[in-house]
């Protein structure tokens, strides 16, 4: 066979840039979303953000943006993109004709922070301003009546403290990086070292310096006033906790000739002890969540508003657009396609949020049982089941509900909090994975401390209520919720 030249027509379905730029958007969090405006704004000079009190060409109201809302009405997110995507093609460059169009995004305008206002203090700042645990422990240092040397060996063991304050290395370990004023007999360094040790334990907060969480109890109940309690503690911590943990007071009890009472008041001054006496001054890893919505109840359904405080306020740069209109004539050049990139911007920024709003306002009407009612009113909901409601492919839902958060009376929750497995009852329904780890912790919350619910019976006690479940899944479900098993709940 010889080759050849063959014309075929067909139709396909294409990505345009427009489509590739709008689902990219709907998938980032408010965060990420944030980062990818703000290298637009630097990369496009015709976008612009929006400031309070301006008026821009191109301004967008919250009445428009509800118009628009309504007059889309249940098309979906795909026909969107593919109709705009025509449109801008088949319109060209020619701008001057969306004169009359809102080309901001929408959003509610941000008052400037007061920099003298110190209830508005950026959290960062507070937290970098707090002290140390290297400088705490070396100001109590400066002030001791130690000679120069067992300072700096002191100093020394501070440096190889722990976040949680605890001596990971052993005094051999040390010896070999210890610095060459130090150097000597290893048995000595290891002599000063000890000693130096002792010097840093006397120090604030107590436990500080221990070598294991046993120590660090110890240098803490130590440090205590002398009392029945105390000493019982002491006892417990140096040869039975282990046995603490596990719960096997019997044994405890034989081995120390104990009565309930003072075991139990031993427990207790134990559980006030702190085993990471070093936590407190290290620096917290703060991370804020800007919910993507507001539940509200009013006139008794709740209904979803878009938090306006994370919606950017896009528009067209006046100075720019002017120009454009002006060079129209020569094509406009560079200019005319970042106009289209701003276009296509500010629109999709505004579909992503109305994509979400719908959703949002989907899930809510399914799980209006929750809000009113919290955890154990979750019913089972699927991605499918939000899909055909709001005329969108699984895959954008799922997109949607990906780190986008919702805010209500019960507290903030991810989108994709409200859907999960399902179980089967004895009337032939379902009943929610969530719903069931909320009636677990229920049970458990309000058991006898001396008899606790093994698995088996909590799966009993849900099977009385209709929700068949066997003991293994309950057991799953209980190391989620971080619930010890039987044996660790026993109390005295």
């Amino acid at each position: 066979m010889k080759p050849t030249l063959q014309l075929r027509l067909s139709q396909h379905l294409a990505l345009t840039p427009q489509l590739q730029q709008s689902i990219r958007l709907l998938q980032l969090s408010s965060l990420e979303l944030n980062q990818e405006i703000e290298q637009a704004l630097q990369e496009n000079p015709l976008l612009e953000r929006e400031e309070p009190g301006d008026v821009g060409v191109f301004s967008t109201t919250n009445d428009a943006l509800s118009h628009r809302n309504d007059e889309q009405g249940n098309n979906t997110s795909e026909q969107r993109d593919a109709q705009e995507s025509r449109d801008s093609q088949e319109s060209g460059n020619d701008w001057s004709q969306d004169e009359g169009h809102d080309w901001s995004g929408s959003g509610s305008t941000r008052t400037p922070r007061d920099p003298n206002d110190e209830s508005e203090a950026d959290a960062g700042e507070l937290q970098a301003a707090a002290i140390s645990l290297r400088d705490h422990m070396i100001e109590q240092l400066a002030l001791t009546q130690l000679s120069h040397r067992e300072r700096m060996l002191v100093a020394f063991l501070v440096e190889a403290l722990s976040d949680d304050g605890y001596l990971a290395q052993t005094l051999e370990e040390l010896v070999e990086v210890v610095p060459e004023e130090f150097y000597g007999e290893p048995d000595e360094v290891i002599d000063d070292l000890q000693i130096a040790l002792k010097h840093l334990q006397s120090l604030d907060p107590p436990g500080i310096g221990a070598r294991n969480p046993r120590e660090c109890l110890l240098l803490q109940l130590l440090n205590l006033q002398p009392s029945p309690t105390q000493a019982l503690a002491v006892a417990i911590v140096k040869d039975h906790l282990e046995q603490l943990a596990n719960r096997d007071y019997v044994r405890i009890r034989k081995a120390l000739g104990c009565e309930d009472e003072a075991l139990r008041q031993a427990q207790e001054l134990i559980r006030s002890l702190n085993p990471r006496p070093g936590a407190q001054f290290s620096p917290m890893d703060t991370r804020y969540i800007v919910p993507d919505v507001f539940v509200r109840k009013h006139r008794g359904s709740w209904t979803v508003q878009l938090n306006q405080e994370a919606m950017p306020r896009l528009r067209i740069n006046r100075l720019y657009a002017d120009l454009l209109r002006r060079q129209r004539s020569n094509g406009g050049g560079n200019l005319s396609g970042q106009l289209q990139e701003a276009k296509w911007l500010i629109k999709n920024v505004q579909q992503r949020f109305d994509t979400i709003a719908r959703v949002s306002q989907a899930i809510v009407d399914r799980q209006r049982a929750f809000f009113d009612h919290g955890e154990v009113a979750m019913r089972p909901l699927t991605l499918r089941e939000i899909a055909d409601t709001v005329e969108l492919h699984e895959s954008t839902i799922s997109r949607v509900t990906t780190q986008k958060y919702l805010a209500s009376p019960r507290g903030v929750y991810e989108l994709k909090y409200f859907f999960g497995s399902h179980v089967a009852t004895d009337t032939g329904g379902a009943a929610s994975s969530t719903a069931i780890r909320a009636l677990i912790k229920q049970l458990v919350s309000v058991e006898d401390g001396h008899k606790p619910l093994s698995d088996a019976k909590i799966a009993e006690v849900l099977g009385e209520q209709g929700i068949v479940v066997a003991r293994r899944t309950v057991a799953k479900y209980r190391e989620s919720l971080n619930i010890p098993p039987v044996n660790l709940r026993k109390a005295l």
